[in-house]
């Protein structure tokens, strides 16, 4: 069988493979091709992939016809489902909810679509789950980039001049990319705090060294999948009040209620943002989807009339493409090698798995997943 890795849009710093996982799959006894240019922006040559095994072409129309499977991170135009071949595995983002034509195209074209968005938050799909592995790289360069712009140091320092104190960390959103917030920031020492909806995450937070924040606001918890439940009006309301007093004294405010298939919430407010500290620096991780903070621009650093300095940056784990290249080409490889027929060497469609049901939008012609097939 035969695997066809394309190049991702302009703009985009990510790879779907990696020489290593090239490697892997070669293992697996596939045929992998690369188009040429694959790998540069994450520091992978198109001689690396080479020396993996794979074929590097420039020819990506026929490659794209050719391939059994096809793996990439970005969803693909509908003219691009177009040109692949009946009956292909399609790996990747497809951003689904928002999407539905093309959905339809590759019901239409017979491509087998899987969503890397949609892979079950279980401890089986752990190492296939792209979305924690990337949110995991953007909560780490997210305090990074704070740590950038921000005017002050981060540890506490013992000085013949006098100490100076540590910067004040507020984290909202205690999930992968909030963990990782947290850790990172306790690293550069910092002096951290976090919140989140759910009372059950207070042990790690305060097993990473930091301060949970506990604002009364009635009665909440977490989804099936681990993910905070919808709050009331009031319930926000209350959130915020509290927050507020957070954000005002803190040095750095990191938000990372980045939310799939849906608009994110606003955790911090214009008010909220106008009683912070001159100097002080918000680093919004929803930013790409609309974001968590009132006044955030997409792409954008917004300095606020009180000197407050909003970061919008879209994918901050593009900002760390080497490693975003690395896990998300493990998060793939893996998915395959789990459904590979080793006798057959060939994909396996166990529509039966828990994994394939939470994850294959289209089959053999048709939106088979229940969140979508009713609007084919």
């Amino acid at each position: 069988m035969r695997v066809f890795c394309p190049k991702e849009p302009e703009g985009e710093t990510r790879a779907a493979l990696d020489p290593a996982s090239t490697r892997k799959l070669n293992g697996l006894g596939l045929e992998v091709s690369v188009e040429s240019g694959l790998g540069l922006r994450s520091d992978h040559d198109d001689a690396s992939y080479e020396a993996a095994g794979a074929t590097v072409t420039a020819d990506r129309d026929r490659l794209l016809g050719e391939a059994d499977i096809v793996l990439r991170l970005n969803p693909p135009s509908e003219e691009e489902v177009a040109k692949e071949k009946k009956g292909a595995l399609h790996v990747g983002y497809l951003d689904p909810f928002n999407r539905p034509g093309l959905l339809e195209a590759m019901a239409a074209k017979g491509v087998n679509a899987v969503s890397m968005e949609m892979m079950p938050r279980t401890t089986l799909a752990q190492k296939m789950d792209a979305l924690s592995s990337q949110a995991n790289l953007a909560g780490y360069f997210g305090v990074i980039r704070a740590a950038e712009r921000i005017n002050r140091l981060l540890p506490m320092m013992m000085t013949p001049a006098g100490t100076i104190a540590p910067a004040r960390f507020f984290i909202i959103g205690v999930g992968v990319a909030g963990l990782q917030a947290i850790a990172t920031a306790k690293r550069l020492g910092a002096r951290v705090e976090a919140f989140d909806t759910r009372p059950v995450v207070e042990e790690q937070v305060r097993s990473l060294g930091a301060k949970f924040v506990k604002i009364d606001i009635g009665e909440t918890g977490q989804t099936e999948q681990g993910y905070a439940r919808e709050l009331t009006p009031e319930q926000i309301e209350k959130q915020r009040e509290g927050m507020a007093k957070i954000c005002a004294q803190s040095d750095v405010v990191v938000t990372t209620a980045k939310l799939f298939g849906r608009p994110p919430p606003t955790l911090v407010t214009e008010k909220m943002v106008a009683g912070m500290k001159r100097g002080s620096v918000v680093v919004d991780l929803a930013a790409e989807t609309g974001g968590n903070v009132e006044g955030t621009v997409k792409d954008e650093e917004t300095l606020t009339e009180n000197g407050v300095l909003l970061i919008g940056t879209a994918r901050l784990e593009a900002c760390v493409p080497c490693h975003a290249t690395q896990v998300y080409a493990s998060n793939v490889t893996s998915f395959l090698e789990h459904f590979w027929d080793e006798e057959a060497k060939a994909f396996a469609y166990r529509l039966e798995d828990e994994i394939l049901k939470g994850c294959l939008i289209t089959h053999e012609g048709a939106i088979v997943h229940e969140r979508f097939s009713d609007k084919s």
